[in-house]
């Protein structure tokens, strides 16, 4: 069966990497992108006259809490939060219940996706066993078995001799290794960003130096082995510098950043709402300045959501007690994209960071099997956006079974209105297809 997308703005990174931006019919079948044109016939048709039709949107960063802590999100819950905002391939962390640190809650995990038979779920590995930081996990047998990156979650591989080892391992089995970068002794237990609003606040504090410090030590290591290294939730404007510095030495280097960071300062946490906690913390306005030049001049690759789902008995306390982390899979587009209609990062930039970029950090496709592009021939993943749409953040709108954003109540503009998995609709949020 052919379903014809009509009339939509086609745009996105094509086979080869040339960009698409042109007003178009986008005809799907047998789970591919068939053709791009005007006047395209199928059996099914939706219009698409003032939508959006893009890649489907790739996430380096969620954390879908199975198996293990089904009561915070599950993979049905996540991977139905993802396609309603859009997203068609997420990297699920490795902090379950058990760790995914071998072969077996690999393939657990990957069957467990088939199920639900959503959105495309990659696996991350587990760096070190139990994410212990002590001994290697099982890299290879996780690798044989679908594990596309390794990462301790949210936790940072502190141990020089093991990093090397493991950027050797993740160099042998072409894997990138994604850090955590957050010294615990110099954040000293600190839960919002060291600067005056902790300090007029009162909460401890803790300091950007956490993480570039650990950057910077890491980068040694990277020069010497020549492996993979993604640094997860860019934060912080030196950060940015080292990272900066080092794709100038052509070090093999790709970061990522939040929509959160992107968007919002340590001065949402000034109400002490425990929403607002998130690791690394919410910095500075010039950090965050830095971030948006980063993404525009390419330093950073990748916006990820670091979606992480906590329950209310986690968050529901005074702010230094509650867990950090926010979800993120069904606002991140419309917070995104905000930027662009603010004029602070290019359009094309932002969905970049959103398909292309991400998909290419961690070498998730060919450049002609997607994810990440558009094109004929091309898998028909597929998001398909309303620009104009406006929506209120609230519970019954989220997807996700955690409901910990600080954007509750909160009206954003545009929102994703059907998504395409393998030429599939696995969302229709106004039952455009009949």
């Amino acid at each position: 069966m052919d379903l014809v997308l009509r009339g939509g703005r086609v745009l996105g990174a094509q086979p080869g990497g040339a960009w698409l931006d042109v007003p178009a019919d986008v005809r799907v079948s047998n789970g591919v992108v068939a053709e791009i044109g005007g006047g395209l016939r199928g059996d099914r048709e939706v219009d698409a006259r003032g939508l959006w039709i893009m890649p489907g949107l790739v996430d380096l960063r969620v954390h879908l809490r199975e198996p293990g802590a089904e009561h915070e999100e599950d993979l049905a819950t996540g991977a139905a939060a993802a396609v309603s905002g859009g997203f068609t391939t997420v990297c699920a962390q490795p902090d379950t219940q058990p760790v995914n640190d071998q072969r077996t809650v690999t393939d657990w995990i990957i069957r467990r996706a088939a199920e639900v038979n959503l959105c495309r779920v990659r696996p991350v590995g587990a760096i070190t066993r139990g994410l212990g930081g002590e001994h290697l996990a099982e890299i290879a047998g996780m690798k044989a078995a679908g594990a596309v990156a390794l990462s301790d979650g949210e936790r940072c591989l502190r141990d020089l001799a093991l990093l090397r080892r493991a950027l050797e391992y993740a160099r042998t089995f072409d894997l990138p290794l994604v850090q955590h970068a957050l010294d615990v002794e110099l954040c000293e237990g600190g839960s919002v960003n060291e600067g005056p609003t902790a300090t007029r606040l009162g909460l401890r504090p803790q300091p950007a130096a956490a993480e570039s410090a650990i950057v910077a030590r890491d980068l040694e290591v990277v020069e010497w082995t020549g492996a993979r290294y993604h640094v997860a939730h860019v934060s912080a404007a030196r950060t940015v510098a080292l990272l900066r510095d080092a794709r100038r030495r052509g070090l093999p280097v790709t970061a990522e950043v939040t929509p959160h960071h992107l968007t919002m300062t340590e001065e949402a946490c000034a109400s002490y709402d425990p929403l607002t906690k998130v690791t690394p913390p919410l910095r500075s306005p010039a950090d965050r300045a830095a971030l948006i030049d980063a993404l525009c001049d390419g330093t950073i690759d990748a916006i990820a959501t670091d979606h992480a789902p906590e329950g209310l008995t986690d968050k529901e306390l005074e702010l230094e007690a509650a867990a950090p982390g926010m979800i993120g899979l069904e606002t991140a587009l419309a917070l995104v994209l905000g930027l662009a209609r603010d004029g602070l990062v290019p359009e094309r930039r932002v969905i970049e960071a959103l398909t292309i970029g991400p998909a290419r950090a961690f070498a998730l496709g060919g450049e002609g099997e997607g994810p990440g592009i558009i094109g004929p021939g091309v898998v028909g993943d597929l998001c398909i956006y309303d620009p104009a749409r406006t929506w209120t953040v609230s519970p019954g709108e989220l997807s996700s079974k955690a409901k910990n954003t600080p954007l509750l109540g909160t009206t954003l503009t545009g929102r994703c209105v059907m998504t395409l998995v393998g030429g599939r609709v696995v969302h229709d949020r106004d039952g455009r297809l009949t």
